[in-house]
């Protein structure tokens, strides 16, 4: 008997190195060699993993920087650093200074805008605009509050404050990943520094905004008028800056009789 378990072990032990020898073997001869570059490109990233580049996370942009299905510079967290390493790793020329982009919401809260009833459920806003009109707000473009953007952020830029997420410019990255978690498509980006700011996204006419919100947008177009350098606009019955054109002289600021236009 135990000859046999001898001679078992040993059939046991051959056939596992045996099969160890192939595993090796085929390692070697189906093993498929790492571009060095890939792993330089990796650490040249912030890892953030934030997606903000259009991609899974920092090593599937590397992978794609590296195989040329896209360019250096995409990284809106990295910015001019992480792509001049990574123009240098793969030996193309550093793409020109992209303008730094921040996010903003697009609400003035305060508890200006009216409630048709009190919403007291999961402290969600994709949540809350899941219940019958979309919300307990009365407008349908005002922010819900309840942070699902906060929680979207990894870099601790946004918080909650008067009743509508705002956003600290300084630690924003541009990441983007705010404006998906915004359910009321309130958050957009300007650029870094941005002094004159657009607080409404109210597409509605005027008589109707003045029903639901003190500071909602009525289309008055006197902000259009009162800037001189022809920056702003109403698109979609709301005000709106073109920042290529705007100096921050402020008149817009001025000229709004809802106080919704705001200089920093």
């Amino acid at each position: 008997m135990l000859t046999g378990i001898i001679t078992a072990v040993a059939v046991l032990g051959g056939l596992g190195a045996g099969l160890g020898l192939l595993l090796a073997a085929a390692d070697r001869v189906f093993a498929v060699e790492e571009d060095p570059r890939l792993r330089r490109l990796v650490d040249a990233l912030p890892g953030a993993n934030c997606g903000g580049c259009g991609f899974p996370g920092c090593a599937a942009y590397a992978a794609a920087v590296l195989e040329g299905s896209t360019v250096v510079g995409a990284c809106p967290v990295g910015g001019e650093a992480s792509a001049a390493k990574m123009a240098r790793i793969m030996g193309v020329e550093k793409p020109k200074a992209r303008v730094r982009q921040v996010a903003l919401v697009r609400c003035t809260g305060g508890g200006r805008d009216k409630k048709r009833y009190e919403y007291d459920g999961y402290s969600d806003c994709r949540a809350a605009a899941q219940v019958p009109g979309g919300g307990e707000l009365a407008c349908a473009y005002g922010c819900l509050g309840l942070g699902s953007c906060v929680k979207a952020c990894p870099f601790g830029a946004i918080a909650v404050e008067d009743g509508a997420a705002r956003v600290d410019e300084d630690r924003c990255r541009g990441c983007l990943q705010c404006i998906p978690a915004c359910p009321r498509n309130l958050i957009t980006v300007v650029p870094y520094g941005t002094d004159v700011s657009v607080l409404c996204a109210n597409a509605d006419k005027g008589a109707e905004v003045r029903t639901v919100c003190a500071d909602g947008c009525i289309a008055c177009g006197l902000c259009k008028k009162a800037c001189p350098n022809g920056a702003v606009s109403l698109a979609g019955n709301c005000a709106v800056i073109d920042y290529d054109k705007c100096d921050a002289c402020g008149r817009c600021v001025d000229a709004c009789p809802r106080h919704l236009i705001r200089k920093s």
